[in-house]
């Protein structure tokens, strides 16, 4: 196969995903736990390796005939069809303590799953602790969090729980993101007045980001 013809296989991947209706996490994160170098695959921007393509193609039974040529089934299996999502995991971790950066939601247990229409397009639900956020987020509060993928595209002044390297101290943390007068800068801003001062970080030592859709108490779980 030509370059040229290899570089089509990466959006192509990209649509059995979206059709799936999977993040790059839950798409590729049973098999690699990298899979932010799947974004460039899939934008047709890099190769992906003979490896990384046999077993995404195996994980997900997508038919190689479609995939190389557009020829046939998209998978190998008539009944590869996404079944109806039974919830949103919930996760009984504190996740100032876990390292988000390698936590594969696929592979954890979680205490049980949530089935809250509003909020079924999550990847998760996690428990807040501490009172940076207070009152927007009271300690003990569940927070349903989506990842975004594209860092480019960040609603200003909206609560994030925001994952860094160790370029910014590893940091695991929920906080308002505003605009910086460096487009390569963000700064993290706390809700709660108590805790006074801005928290300034390079934008590429973000290694995931998830955007904070709602909140439950735990008794309307």
């Amino acid at each position: 196969m030509m370059r040229s013809e290899r570089a089509l296989l990466g959006p192509r991947i990209k649509s059995v995903r979206i059709f799936l209706k999977m993040t790059l996490q839950q798409f590729y994160g049973s098999s690699n736990k990298y899979v932010n170098n799947f974004s460039p695959i899939e934008n047709g921007k890099r190769i992906i390796g003979e490896r990384l393509l046999l077993d995404t193609v195996k994980e997900h039974k997508i038919n190689m005939n479609w995939l190389t040529n557009q020829e046939g089934d998209m998978f190998t299996e008539e009944d590869q069809v996404p079944e109806e999502p039974k919830g949103v995991p919930f996760f009984n971790v504190n996740f100032c303590d876990v390292p988000l950066s390698e936590f594969n939601m696929l592979r954890e247990t979680p205490e049980y799953y949530v089935n809250l229409k509003p909020l079924n397009d999550c990847d998760a639900f996690l428990t807040i602790y501490g009172d940076s956020m207070y009152p927007k987020y009271a300690s003990g509060e569940i927070i349903a969090v989506r990842e975004v993928l594209n860092l480019d595209v960040i609603q200003w002044g909206e609560a994030y729980l925001v994952v860094t390297d160790d370029t910014a101290n590893n940091m695991n943390t929920v906080k308002l993101i505003f605009q910086h007068s460096d487009q390569n800068m963000l700064t993290l801003r706390a809700f709660n007045p108590n805790y006074a001062g801005d928290t300034v970080i390079k934008k590429h030592s973000i290694k995931r980001l998830f955007m904070i859709k709602g909140k439950v108490m735990r008794n309307q779980l």
